[in-house]
């Protein structure tokens, strides 16, 4: 009797391993679906210092709206770009442009696509095909986003803002924007991207050069008040440095 009912058991659940795979295997699919990025791309600030060119990158995932309530909103994941020039001084594009006298925060959704439209003499780059795109190009003009640099990296008053064409005025003889330009890079299998074939991982360093955003509190509002940055009432001060 004892095997009869063991063996029926068995046919049960082999019964039911099917069904309840696929069913699995749409659920992780549809997730797939809705959170990997539409494509990534690696943006880079150079800058020509006394001794010599310094640069860093950061690796961002910009993610159209694929959820079923279709709110119709881009986000762009990552976080500030921060180059450290030596000599306790630095500069950092945040993740924000500064439009109609107000800071904004969806044009970093743009930037590489536009840069890639700009490249190609014009002709229009279709968001979908993005993750297509290959080569570096200048990311210049209205595409660079708000540069600021700290003082004291510790203290978020110390920030004072430093436009494209006033690295010298403000870091002194030598220092000079090289530029800054965008390339995609590998999306990768989410939420599997680590690197290497799996793809370009999204940059999470920042906090630990700014370490008040570890923190609580407006500690990004009181930087980017400091830096004089316009209309930053009513939006989300941290995403300016880092987005997750």
């Amino acid at each position: 009797m004892d095997l009869t009912v063991r063996a029926g058991e068995g046919e049960m659940i082999l019964k039911w391993f099917g069904p309840l795979a696929l069913l699995a295997a749409l659920v992780i699919g549809d997730q797939v679906r809705i959170n990997r990025p539409a494509h990534k791309y690696r943006l880079t600030l150079e800058v020509e210092t006394p001794d010599g060119r310094k640069s860093a990158s950061s690796v961002l995932a910009v993610h159209p709206d694929r959820s079923y309530a279709r709110r119709g909103q881009t986000r762009t994941l990552g976080e500030a770009v921060f180059v450290d020039l030596g000599q306790g001084k630095n500069l950092v594009a945040l993740l924000a442009h500064v439009d109609n006298d107000k800071l904004e925060l969806d044009g970093i959704n743009y930037v590489a696509l536009r840069a890639y439209t700009v490249a190609s003499g014009g002709k229009r780059v279709s968001f979908n095909a993005m993750s297509a795109q290959t080569g570096i190009v200048p990311v210049k003009a209205e595409l660079v986003p708000v540069l600021v640099t700290f003082a004291d990296p510790a203290n978020p008053a110390s920030a004072r803002a430093v436009a494209p064409d006033e690295a010298e005025a403000v870091f002194g003889k030598g220092y000079r924007l090289q530029g800054m330009t965008a390339e995609v890079v590998p999306n990768g299998f989410w939420p599997l991207d680590f690197g290497g074939v799996l793809g370009e991982p999204v940059t999470r360093s920042i906090p630990a050069k700014l370490p008040w955003l570890a923190g609580t509190g407006n500690s990004a509002a009181t930087a980017l008040r400091a830096a004089g940055l316009p209309g930053i009432d009513g939006i989300d001060a941290g995403e300016a440095f880092t987005r997750k």
